[in-house]
Formats: structure tokens, sequence, C-alpha cells
């Protein structure tokens, strides 16, 4: 079981040169480069539940937060940087996000709840993920097109951010990966970062910490939701 302690350290501690190393008894299993100067890194641990799955996610700063998600992409615990914090998931969900779901059926809703570990307020995410019917090959990756929209609430159910978007999720990994995302106040601002490269063990660039499309441009903010 790998603790908070053990990513917190990786999130505020200093950044390994070019690559770095997934915890003891964990096993890194795919590398992903997107456009805006983003790379993540996922890694398996046998300690965990079958299907569970850790992503980081790196900037050019470092890394900025790390999830773990169950076989249904439900967000059992995220790790953030900048202010270093937690968030847990409430199980049982009232309506767990389901892959299953969406593979079968091409659309799932969604309702669940974090609890994040300093100024300790829940917040409730209410949306839904769509197949599109398209699938896009990217760097020989067959991936699902999907279009999603969720609203944030606070306890007294009112609505803190609404954000919608288009992203892909792959069968073969159970994952969603980033696409374009936008909040629904202002639909023309729009933040691509759809991937670029698949990176496996073995293959030159796996588990690297540094992202290398895009990096160019100054990043104002990551507005990356899944």
């Amino acid at each position: 079981m790998i603790r908070a302690a053990t990513v917190l350290a990786l999130l505020g501690g200093p950044v390994f040169a070019q690559s770095f190393q997934p915890p003891q008894g964990c096993t890194g299993t795919l590398t992903v480069q997107y456009r805006a100067c983003i790379v993540s890194n996922v890694w398996t641990c046998e300690a965990d539940a079958e299907g569970d799955q850790w992503i980081a996610v790196f900037s050019q700063m470092g890394p900025f937060q790390v999830r773990k998600v169950d076989n249904e992409f439900q967000w059992l615990e995220t790790y953030y940087a900048n202010p270093p914090r937690t968030e847990t998931m409430v199980l049982p969900a009232p309506d767990p996000e389901s892959l299953t779901v969406l593979f079968a059926e091409g659309y799932d809703t969604y309702d669940f709840t974090t609890v994040p570990s300093i100024n300790a307020q829940p917040e409730r995410y209410v949306g839904y993920d769509r197949l599109t019917g398209e699938t896009t090959v990217i760097d020989g990756e067959p991936l699902l097109n999907t279009e999603y929209a969720y609203d944030q609430l606070d306890p007294q159910g009112n609505i803190i951010a609404s954000n919608a978007g288009r992203q892909y999720v792959s069968e073969r990994h159970r994952l969603f990966f980033f696409g374009t995302s936008w909040s629904t106040d202002a639909p023309d601002d729009q933040f691509d970062a759809s991937p670029v490269e698949f990176v496996y063990p073995g293959e030159a660039g796996f588990f690297t910490d540094q992202p290398k499309f895009g990096c160019g441009a100054i990043m104002s903010s990551y507005g990356v939701a899944q």
C-alpha cells in the first residue's frame, strides 16, 4: 500500500533528472507525452486491488498531480503539489463512474464526492461521459473519442465550476487521456492537452519526467480534468 506521505514526498521533493522510479513494490506501465507541455506516468502496485492504477502528471516545473484510480476510473485518491493536499473519494458513490457502462452503452453518468485534507469542504461532481462513435489512432494507439461535462458543487448544492470537453479513452488500458477542455462560462477559451506519444517499458523516454511537446509557450494553468 502506498501511503500519502510517499506520494506527497514525490510531489514536494526534488524532481529526478530525466526520469523517476515508481514506489517500492510498484511497476511502471506507460508514459504519455501530451501537447501542452505535460507528461504522465502510469504504474501499478502489488498491494493494491486488481485494476487499480496510479497516474503522475508533470509539467516543466515538476509533478503537480498524482491520482489513484480503480478499474472503472473512479478517482479514489488525488494528491496535489500546490498547495500540498490530498482528496479522497467517498465510497460508495451514489452514481459511480463506470468504464464498463461507458464501453457497453456509450454513455455513463456519475455523481460522487471528494473530501480534501485541508479546507475540509467536500466537493461533489455530477456529470457524464459519452462516446462519440469515433476512434482516433495516435502513435499506434486506438483511442475512443468522448465528450464530457460536469458540475462541481459545494455541500450546499451551489455550483463552483462547470466544465466540458472532449477527450480519449482506451479499452486496452482502461484509462482516460486528456483532450480539449473548457469552462462552460467561456467555451471559446479551450485548452488542448491531447496525447502525442505513448511510450512503453524498454522504449526511449519511458518514465521520463520531462514533457517534450508545446513547452515553448508559458502555461498559466493546467485545465485538465480527468
